[in-house]
């Protein structure tokens, strides 16, 4: 298994610009990346180009979605542990999100099962560079405190998803389908790995205060609780926000070619503090190490 801290030829100069954009996540609490400024980074944190290649087409592998029928997805759930400076893959858990944590659909407050990221993902060099940028950019990061969250732990919990959606002659595919939410974590970061047949306004993110009306549409929005937009547009064009302090809403896939599906894969990284009992997710938030799915890479010491 590759160990990102075992690769001497860390690019520090790299290292230094992603420490200067994490002053202006500090102060702004929202960043996008433009995916060829990413696709550099990442590589100077330890992807390869073999790799960087592969994770283009890894969502060829989704097969199915637990409750949306225009969306093919896994997840896998992995720890951000800052007091032993790793990251690791832990166990397999159900999931739920619940319309108390602002995030209103059918399917609020279910437990879902996804099919699980496997070592065609996990084992990605990009992948685990990925994760590196995020613990750089996240660690140290004060944010408005969630009920029920462990702030006293110097470790967090990311659910990955790896999403594809897709939008036929029979359905259209939404990429937020309940309307302006947020994701019930701390930190949300959205990494385009590529789409096909996209009309140019399809899957736009609008962020919202999170005094805008959860579950309205997005073209509902009241536009003085409108805090800006973006779009992932090409590969590894990447948003992070602190998700605990603003809500947002997607536009959806739309095809520009009606002869043929459009798709949208995304890779989509949940972060947050461990819950304590009470939570809707207690039952749900292990800390133990995945047994048939390991994973332990160094974090890099940066700060």
């Amino acid at each position: 298994m590759a160990n990102l801290t075992s690769n001497h030829s860390f690019n520090m100069a790299i290292i230094d610009e992603i420490l200067k954009l994490k002053d202006t996540f500090a102060k702004k609490r929202i960043v996008f990346i433009e995916g060829e400024r990413m696709t550099n980074w990442l590589v100077g944190l330890g992807a390869s180009e073999e790799d960087l290649e592969k994770i283009q087409k890894v969502s060829d592998g989704l097969e199915g979605d637990p409750t949306l029928p225009f969306r093919k997805s896994k997840n896998g759930r992995f720890l951000l542990d800052f007091a032993h400076n790793e990251l690791r893959r832990l166990e397999f858990q159900e999931f739920i999100l619940s319309a108390a944590e602002d995030f209103v659909r059918h399917d609020s407050g279910e437990t879902r099962i996804f099919d699980e990221v496997a070592m065609d993902l996990q084992g990605n060099t990009a992948l685990q560079a990925l994760f590196l940028f995020k613990s750089l950019m996240i660690r140290g990061i004060p944010t408005k405190h969630r009920p029920m969250l462990d702030y006293d732990l110097n470790l967090y919990v990311c659910t990955l998803f790896n999403l594809r959606t897709v939008t036929t002659g029979d359905i259209v595919g939404e990429p937020a389908l309940e309307g302006i939410h947020s994701d019930g974590v701390d930190f949300t970061m959205t990494t385009l790995l590529g789409s096909a047949n996209m009309t140019d306004d399809s899957a736009i993110t609008y962020v919202h205060d999170n005094q805008d009306k959860t579950a309205a549409r997005w073209h509902e929005a009241d536009p003085k609780l409108l805090r800006g937009s973006h779009q992932h547009r090409h590969f590894m064009d990447t948003l992070l926000f602190v998700d605990a302090e603003c809500k947002h809403s997607l536009t959806a896939v739309e095809r520009k070619d009606f002869s043929r599906d459009a798709t949208r894969d995304m890779l989509i990284f949940f972060t947050r503090k461990p819950v304590v009992k009470g939570h809707v997710s207690y039952k749900y938030d292990s800390l133990v190490d995945h047994k048939t799915l390991p994973l332990k890479v160094a974090l890099n010491q940066v700060q």
